[in-house]
């Protein structure tokens, strides 16, 4: 049987950010690099999910994709449950499992399920490909509201964060606009901590020549344990050179 890990881990909410960005800057310079017709910006979502994934692996962390959250495992099959966008350990570890392997393929170590960081992503480009996008401001509201009132809301996620990826013709934009989701997001409630921002240049290919990366973390505390996450200090990141 793997052993849990000891020590629950001390999220960096700066060193998780730059990884991201890190990762993702070698992915735009490879498709500048290749000439390639489309960039960054023209992929979906969930193609981007991948470069995420090899970013954070990148520098050491481990990655768990669509992850049933806590406060659905006890369902009998696993098809069954809504899912987490990626969940994130530290020094690559398995994540523990609802049902345990045995014998060889059985992980040495694992971590508890409430000390993985659990991450919703939501990708928002400004323009589309031939046209501006009329859906990017709706996009960027109701349903990035409705993942943090879902991590938020099971009592088994102690770590948490949405980060919000935007594709826009520039700085300003993008400030603007994760200005704006932030109060308004403030103004419904919602535990939310000062964001980690960072940017970095995308090839102009259909109007956006920028993408932000903005994570959010989701103030969460374990019961009758204090919380071990890094503080944020109430301003936004400093960019990537």
């Amino acid at each position: 049987m793997a052993a849990m890990a000891e020590e629950a881990p001390r999220w960096s909410w700066h060193e998780l950010a730059d990884a991201l960005a890190e990762g993702l800057t070698r992915a735009a310079e490879a498709v500048e690099l290749e000439q390639a017709v489309r960039g960054l910006d023209a992929l979906s979502e969930l193609e981007l999910h991948p470069l995420l994934h090899t970013s954070l692996r990148a520098a050491g962390y481990g990655v768990h994709p669509e992850q049933r959250f806590p406060r659905e495992r006890g369902k009998r099959r696993r098809s069954e449950g809504v899912r987490c966008d990626m969940v994130v350990t530290p020094d690559g570890l398995a994540l523990a499992d609802e049902q345990p392997q045995l014998g060889l393929f059985a992980p040495r170590q694992t971590l508890g399920l409430g000390d993985a960081l659990w991450i919703e992503v939501k990708a928002v480009a400004q323009f589309h490909e031939l046209r501006p996008n009329r859906a990017y401001a709706a996009a960027l509201q109701r349903p990035v509201w409705k993942d943090v009132e879902k991590l938020a809301g099971d009592p088994q996620i102690f770590h948490a964060a949405v980060l919000l990826i935007l594709f826009t013709a520039d700085k300003m934009v993008a400030d603007h606009d994760l200005g704006v989701w932030a109060e308004r997001a403030s103004q419904r409630g919602l535990p939310l901590w000062p964001r980690v921002q960072r940017s970095l240049k995308i090839g102009d290919r259909i109007g956006n020549r920028l993408c932000t990366l903005a994570l959010f973390p989701i103030e969460a505390q374990p019961p009758g344990r204090e919380p071990v996450v890094e503080a944020v200090e109430p301003h936004v990141g400093a960019d990537l050179p």
